[in-house]
């Protein structure tokens, strides 16, 4: 796969590497910034309690009441998206591409420390927290980082999670080149702040940060030197400021570094050297704390992007709510006006006529006014006011669809009788944008995430690691010993929430119509009833429970009416036996 090199030039101060690095940082901020704005004004409206903290807040009404269409779009789709994506406990699955990977042993214990880790380490919150990304912003991102981490307890250290962990980046906190073919073949940018204790945290608990132990020291050294120049020596040295501080000597003193982590090939134009896979940290703006190559053993670096509504030539993706903001604005500008004329309507203002004392307008009330005078209240009409409701509910339900939010899901059903074949047929119609917005997101951020957790598994993990799993033959709970072997195969995880989703409803919905018409009538005498119970235990995720077996029902047919009839027999058994005869106290000898 051909990729997209960034440009390094020459610069005289500094780190030339770290000063293009920062240089680069800033040119595709800047470019991003309308898309940023646009993500502003959203919020504004998804968090909104009325319209004065969005830009509807100079619209001269004197309401201001919004009303939360957007937001519940959002939670919506959402909740959708999540039950979609984690149907049930069992939606991990290996595919293995060998013989030998293809064994039960390697199966399950691949599947127990990918099923162990995804629980401990939080995946489902992480990913829910993605997915909010994926609808308010139309793009996500994640990656990988393996975590060591122990606790102290009566002064022996216990392990706390030993394992790779999904991370989410927030969008503001990564550029790329937007012109590049795919998200892949781009150089990336990460920028994100830490305190000195996250650093120190940061350089214990993962493997892949170690090289920040040796760097704590100088930055403090870089510190404590920054605190003793004036702000003049400092906005001198450097004239740009770091992003979220003021001046240079603020940020020192803040107790806080910035991290530019570069990701990608570059070319040196000054040498002409092309390097590639490269991964380079950079604090400060002017020091470059590493500079090696990605360390994953494919080559390439496990970031995951994902985009809602791709657009032609530009890699930053359009979400589901960014074209609905202006309805939103729309409907709340109905709202309002038809609350102000009500208000009009039920209190107008008064034509004054005339030489009228001040007065109190309200029942009882005296006017005291010269001959000639008079006051009127100056009538409107408001029957039009009631059309402004037809017009809200026409908004609603097309901000529903332009979301492509599955409706049938949340109980909204269309008008018209319906069987029930024809309401499943409606809904799998219905849910088609939503069933491939959800599978992108399945394929392009969960696959390539669970897959490279496994890579930083099997590369980190240098002890045995025990792993709790459940056996579902006799229901109790058991550790298996996992080693860096019993995780290395030629294969791949996928998650099939999403997929079998969609699959197991319009296959159950088929077959169902199959078998109940005359076509089903025809074929049933070819229909083999073991294969049958086979792709039901397959669509249903019944593999584990084993309640289907090749004619199971008729050996348990026979094991009961032979109990049946053991029974019987012994029953019969019993009546049979004489009772003892007991002689009568007068009976002669």
């Amino acid at each position: 796969m051909a990729t997209k090199p960034a440009e390094f030039g020459t610069t005289t101060t500094g780190s030339a590497t770290a000063n293009n690095i920062a240089e680069m940082w800033s040119r595709w901020y800047i470019n991003r910034q309308p898309l940023v704005e646009e993500w502003k004004e959203q919020r504004a409206f998804l968090f909104a309690t009325d319209t004065t903290t969005t830009s509807q807040a100079d619209n001269g009404w004197k309401n201001s009441t919004t009303l939360p269409k957007l937001t519940q779009v959002r939670d919506n789709l959402h909740s959708n998206y999540l039950s979609a994506l984690f149907p049930n406990d069992d939606w991990l699955r290996w595919e293995a591409y060998t013989k030998d990977a293809a064994t039960k042993s390697k199966a399950n214990a691949i599947e127990a420390y990918m099923s162990n880790k995804v629980r401990q380490g939080k995946f489902r919150k992480t990913v829910s927290t993605l997915l909010y990304d994926y609808i308010d912003k139309g793009n996500c991102f994640a990656t990988v980082e393996f975590v060591a981490r122990y606790k102290d307890l009566g002064g022996e250290q216990v392990p706390d999670f030993i394992g790779p962990k999904i991370v989410r980046i927030a969008p503001e906190d990564i550029v790329f080149d937007p012109t590049a073919n795919s998200f892949e073949e781009s150089p990336k940018i990460i920028r994100s702040v830490r305190s000195i204790g996250e650093i120190k945290e940061m350089a214990l608990d993962n493997p892949d940060d170690a090289y920040l132990q040796e760097a704590v020291a100088g930055l403090l050294h870089k510190r404590e030197n920054a605190r003793e120049n004036g702000i003049e020596d400092n906005d001198k040295a450097i004239g740009y400021q770091q992003d979220g501080f003021g001046n240079l000597q603020e940020y020192y003193a803040s107790g806080y570094v910035e991290f530019l982590e570069f990701i990608g090939d570059y070319h040196d134009s000054t040498t002409g050297d092309l390097y590639r896979n490269r991964c380079i940290t950079v604090i400060d703006r002017d020091i470059v704390l590493r500079d090696e190559e990605i360390k994953s053993w494919h080559g390439a670096a496990n970031i995951a992007h994902a985009g809602w509504r791709l657009r032609p030539d530009n890699l930053w993706a359009m979400g589901p709510l960014a074209n609905l903001v202006g309805m939103q604005y729309r409907m709340d500008h109905l709202e309002n006006a038809k609350a102000d004329a009500f208000d009009l309507a039920i209190h107008p203002p008064l034509k004054i006529i005339g030489d009228v004392d001040e007065f109190n307008w309200g029942p009882g009330e005296e006017l005291h006014m010269e001959p000639g005078s008079d006051v009127q209240e100056m009538q409107r009409n408001a029957a039009w006011v009631g059309q402004a409701d037809t017009g809200i509910d026409r908004l609603e339900s097309r901000m529903e669809q332009f979301a492509g939010a599955p409706r049938e899901a949340m109980g909204i059903r269309t008008p018209g009788e319906k069987t029930a074949f024809e309401v499943a047929e409606l809904q799998n119609a219905s849910g088609r944008i939503f069933q491939e917005k959800i599978t992108t997101f399945e394929t392009e951020v969960l696959e390539p995430i669970l897959n490279a957790m496994l890579e930083s598994g099997r590369r980190n993990l240098d002890t045995n690691d025990v792993i709790r799993t459940m056996d579902e033959d006799l229901g109790i709970q058991e550790f298996l010993t996992i080693t860096r072997e019993d995780i290395t195969a030629n294969g791949k995880l996928r998650p099939i929430g999403a997929r079998h989703f969609a699959t197991q409803a319009q296959l159950l919905q088929n077959l169902t119509q199959l078998m109940n018409s005359n076509l089903g009538a025809q074929v049933q005498p070819h229909t083999s009833g073991i294969a049958l119970a086979k792709l039901v235990e397959d669509v249903l995720g019944l593999e584990r429970r084993s309640l289907f077996k090749p004619n199971v029902a008729v050996f348990e047919q026979q094991q009961t009416q032979r109990l049946a009839t053991q029974a019987q027999e012994d029953l019969s058994a019993e009546d049979a036996v004489e009772e003892p005869v007991v002689e009568g106290e007068g009976e002669q000898v």
